[in-house]
């Protein structure tokens, strides 16, 4: 069992240079990673690609950091690695600088992963590190990480289309400043951590951190299934929006690529009020509330998206993403309170299957959308939300996991 310091009665609350400090970081490595889908267009033109081949892009970049992050949550709750996010941006970087000279689709699929690779290293310690820094108000501490990774997913496709597009793929490599800018952030976040863990560890409040909700074995297997569920359903829908919501818009509306790309990046930032707001509300009412209303609710919204007009789209699409963004911090807070000693394996489990799914669920909408066109696509992913309803069936437990 690894020991999770806990805060002393002197810092009782949650330490924000950290917090901040990790979302900045979660910005920086964001913005990066939400650049990809946003060039879709462009790199589906000029390489001639069908949509099939635009989602397995997406499945190279997700796949990665599926597979690798629950391992590397494995080894570092064992042997705890601070500076691991520093190594892991310079895959991010070179995989920037191969996808921006890539003269072939088969470099694209390398350079995309090997950004994914240094999403696999971020998570898990960055996750563990927000649980350390939470001082017992976990949705505050993962809303204020996550928000970071919002805005920067969101301001991604509005920088592809006001500088990439316009200018071309080469011009991608500007954006190694950003990597390089995160790589100081995260140094100085794998520096400040340790200090707090050697000065834990010597505190005679040093403790451990168990499950304290008094369920089965059997019973929180049950509740993780459930809870993977979930995610795949809220994953499958959102992987619609992010890789496809511009070429939906383009082709249903006639409208040009910039703007597409200006929709994408209204739906993507609400996501981060969302996150932040459903956070604080998780530390409330429950998590089991928020997964319910967060997933199912948006289902009357989404089931109406693909009967509205352009207006009414955008409207529409910011209400789902404002009402959804709060399911995965509320799902991963739940997982981690269900086995509070494996934060890494679970951090890394939950953003290993959030990415991995969002990228089976990318390639496996494109191929449909190749059959049926992408308009019909939407219209069937409005049912996905449908399957919060799984949330009434997880186990309350004591508050640990409420």
């Amino acid at each position: 069992m690894t020991t999770i310091p806990m805060p002393t009665a002197a810092a009782r609350r949650p330490l924000l240079p950290v917090l901040l400090a990790l979302s900045l970081a979660h910005l920086l490595n964001d913005l990066v990673q939400s650049m990809i889908p946003a060039l879709y267009p462009l790199i589906k033109e000029a390489y001639k690609l069908d949509f099939l081949q635009v989602g397995f892009i997406t499945l190279a970049f997700q796949v990665t950091s599926s597979l690798l992050q629950p391992l590397l949550g494995y080894v570092t709750d064992r042997k705890p690695w601070p500076y691991a996010m520093v190594a892991g941006m310079c895959g991010t970087l070179v995989g920037l600088l191969l996808l921006s000279h890539a003269h072939s689709y088969a470099v694209v699929l390398v350079g995309a992963a090997l950004i994914g690779l240094g999403s696999a290293v971020f998570h898990p310690e960055a996750t563990r590190m927000a649980r350390h820094a939470a001082a017992g108000r976990q949705g505050l501490a993962q809303g204020v990480f996550q928000v970071g990774g919002h805005i920067g997913y969101a301001t991604g496709p509005l920088l592809a289309a006001a500088v990439v597009v316009p200018r071309g793929q080469e011009s991608l490599s500007w954006f190694s400043g950003v990597v390089l800018v995160a790589m100081l952030v995260m140094g100085w976040l794998g520096a400040r951590y340790s200090a707090l863990r050697r000065d834990q560890k010597s505190s005679k409040d040093h403790v451990e951190e168990s499950a304290s909700h008094g369920l089965p074995r059997a019973k929180v297997i049950l509740a993780m299934t459930m809870l993977i569920v979930l995610l795949m359903s809220k994953n499958g829908y959102t992987s619609a929006f992010s890789s496809y919501y511009t070429f939906y818009l383009i082709e249903r509306f006639g409208i040009a690529i910039q703007l597409s790309q200006i929709m994408l990046f209204l739906y993507l930032v609400v996501g981060a009020l969302g996150v932040i707001v459903g956070g604080m509300i998780g530390d409330r009412i429950g998590r089991h509330r928020v997964i319910w209303l967060s997933i199912l609710g948006s289902l009357p919204f989404a089931l109406m998206l693909p009967y509205a007009d352009l207006f009414w789209t955008g409207a529409l699409s910011i209400v789902i993403s404002f009402i959804m963004a709060s399911a995965f911090s509320a799902i991963l807070i739940y997982a981690i309170d269900l086995v509070p000693h494996r934060i890494g394996l679970v951090g890394g489990l939950f953003y290993g299957l959030s990415f991995g799914l969002g990228g089976i669920a990318a390639a496996g909408i494109g191929a449909l959308a190749d059959q049926i066109g992408i308009v019909r696509v939407f219209g069937l992913c409005a049912w996905l939300p449908a399957v919060g309803l799984l949330a009434m069936f997880l186990p309350r437990g004591r508050p640990a996991v409420a």
